[in-house]
């Protein structure tokens, strides 16, 4: 039995709960219609629901032509994800490739977010009431948005963050590189960025401040193009970079607070992964100088040094920006080795992690001596400038050459000239041997599926203690036990997709240079950079195929996904335990796990 029903959505509620579908007999008008079907089903059997979405009046809309149909968008399916399969890729895999695009391309919808609107109420509308206008986002009234955007999941977070976005990018490149394209400058629009430079953070809060990743997007969106296509699209990052540059000028001028190079920004879109809820009042009054928002502003600086240098290659005048960015990289790095020498004398400084300092107004510094993933952003900062690049920049050629035999205190250029390649890093080698045996420790950083967000080593819990009063945290490898930022994410110990996707990265640019210079103990064997990445990259992939039980570690326990109908279905959830590998958080957000399609 199929009954229309014309009204609103909470007439849906009423006639369904309250089984009652008389009320609805005489109502026309409504901005709503759903189709209830009700069907006797026996166990064991099946029924199939045929839907078809048209503008025509058709008089057998489920004929054998809409079979045909159906089957024909099914092969156009696969031939156009065949062209996206990588050569000798396993069925699996490939499998995995396709689900994460094709959840990428379902995960667009239409947002609509008008500030002005909101506070000042519709025409011929009831006024709205005063304490909006003292409530979250009431200062960004430019804010309008009326577009189509990659959601982190268009059913539990049906709306944009910002750096999820810059990650959504990156997978979307894989299938629709114009559509991310697109995405990524939306943000830096009229109706979005704000007069000064900021960039709305996320719905909930727009002045919160996410990691500064667009840079980074624009430059693995045309990494990707140059795979794809043979070649970057300059013309892009020509576009983008003014636009980067307003939002970089921001977090120089507001997120630095004593003009020393050191950054904060508060939570930084990890959530609860600190001691302290980052966004809000610090012990005693103080201040906290973090090292992950430190190495983000690296990370940003060497991304828009990248973008400066290759547009050098078409207009010579980028090469001042060159130098600018070199310049504050050389500044930002400096000020984080400074950091590290507020706790070089204890322990901590041997495992290459990099702390936040807690600042007194009496003075006093305290290291905040926690492993987390925080302390290893740091490791992201990292370029490899090739020979044929510096053709296009000679200035900048001459600088990193007295640069790199002149500053020995910092170890942050690495020039060989047999190898016709500089590398920029934050870390010095000694800081890389450091942390990769922590890295890859499975009693620290390393899990079953990727790395950890936060140490396993902190099981029984981290006390931090700052005059009388108690601080701390413990490894929580599934869900959050606060209720920091709403308690439904978790960065106590999960591993997350960006960030792991971020290591790899980092791993692969650092391999590219030292080889095999650089080794480290995994298992008991000595293992390159290059291995490193390659074992941290099939640990994220194996989370979604099939282990030697047929089970994939994703799913868990659930018993529907081994059933005929489900075992090929692949879910991206937000984020996966830190011990089993299962997934938690939203369900079926594809959002920045969609990366995996890029592993």
């Amino acid at each position: 039995m199929l009954i229309n029903i014309p009204a609103g959505k909470n007439a849906f509620h009423y006639a369904l709960i309250q089984n009652d579908l008389d009320f609805l007999a005489h109502k026309t008008e409504g901005t709503k219609a759903a189709p209830l079907y009700i069907l006797d089903v026996a166990g064991g059997a099946s029924t199939v629901v045929h839907l078809r979405l048209t503008t025509k009046q058709l008089q057998q809309p489920f004929d054998d032509a809409f079979t045909a149909c159906f089957d024909q968008r099914k092969k156009e399916a696969d031939i156009f994800y065949k062209g996206l399969i990588k050569e000798n890729e396993s069925s699996q895999h490939a499998a995995v490739r396709r689900q994460a695009l094709a959840g990428m391309l379902w995960s667009k919808q239409f947002y609509y977010y008008d500030v002005a609107t909101w506070l000042q109420g519709d025409a011929m509308q009831p006024v709205p009431p005063q304490q909006r206008w003292n409530g979250r986002n009431a200062n960004w009234m430019n804010f309008k948005a009326a577009d189509i955007i990659s959601m982190p999941d268009k059913w539990e977070y049906p709306w944009f963050a910002a750096w999820d976005l810059a990650f959504h990018t990156i997978a979307i490149a894989g299938v629709d590189s114009n559509f991310a394209k697109k995405q990524l400058l939306l943000l830096f629009g009229e109706n979005y960025i704000a007069a000064d430079g900021q960039l709305p953070a996320y719905e909930w809060n727009f002045s919160d401040v996410n990691p500064p990743v667009q840079a980074l997007a624009a430059l693995e969106i045309c990494r990707i193009d140059k795979e794809r296509f043979g070649k970057a699209d300059l013309s892009f990052l020509q576009t983008i970079f003014p636009l980067l540059l307003k939002n970089y000028n921001w977090w120089l001028s507001r997120e630095d607070a004593n003009n020393n190079n050191v950054f904060e920004g508060g939570f930084l879109g990890l959530d609860n992964i600190s001691v302290f809820d980052r966004s809000h009042g610090l012990p005693e009054g103080g201040r906290l100088d973090q090292a992950d928002g430190t190495a983000w502003m690296a990370l940003f600086s060497l991304n828009m040094l990248e973008i400066a240098l290759q547009l050098c290659a078409i207009d010579k005048k980028y090469e001042d920006d060159c130098l600018t960015f070199f310049d504050h990289f050389v500044q930002i790095a400096g000020s984080l080795q400074q950091i590290a020498k507020v706790w070089a004398d204890t322990d901590a400084y041997d495992d290459g992690f990099f702390y936040d300092v807690l600042q007194l107004p009496d003075g006093r510094s305290i290291p905040v001596k926690l492993r987390s993933i925080a302390g290893i952003i740091p490791l992201f900062a990292v370029l490899c400038i090739s020979k044929e690049q510096l053709k296009y920049a000679p200035r900048l050629k001459k600088l990193l050459y007295n640069f790199e035999n002149g500053n020995e205190r910092y170890q942050i250029v690495d020039d060989v000239p047999e190898k016709g390649v500089t590398l920029l890093s934050l870390l010095t080698p000694a800081q890389l041997k450091s942390l990769l045996p922590v890295l890859f420790s499975e009693h620290e950083m390393l899990s079953a599926g990727g790395i950890r967000s936060v140490s396993k080593v902190y099981e029984e819990g981290f006390l931090f203690e700052v005059d009388g009063t108690d601080y701390g945290l413990k490894y929580m490898p599934g869900e959050s036990d606060t209720g920091m930022y709403g308690g439904n994410s978790n960065w106590r110990g999960p591993v997350w997709m960006p960030l792991n996707y971020l290591i790899v990265r980092s791993l692969k640019i650092f391999a590219g240079f030292y080889k095999n210079e650089i080794s480290f103990y995994f298992s008991g064997i000595p293992i390159t950079l290059a291995d490193g990445a390659n074992e941290l990259s099939n640990r994220l992939i194996n989370m979604f195929i099939p282990a030697e039980d047929g089970n994939r570690p994703i799913h868990g326990s659930s018993n529907i996904y081994q059933t005929k109908y489900f075992e090929d279905l692949i879910l991206f959830y937000e984020h996966f335990h830190g011990e089993t590998s299962h997934g938690i958080g939203a369900s079926h957000q594809t959002g920045w796990t969609g990366l995996a399609a890029l592993l």
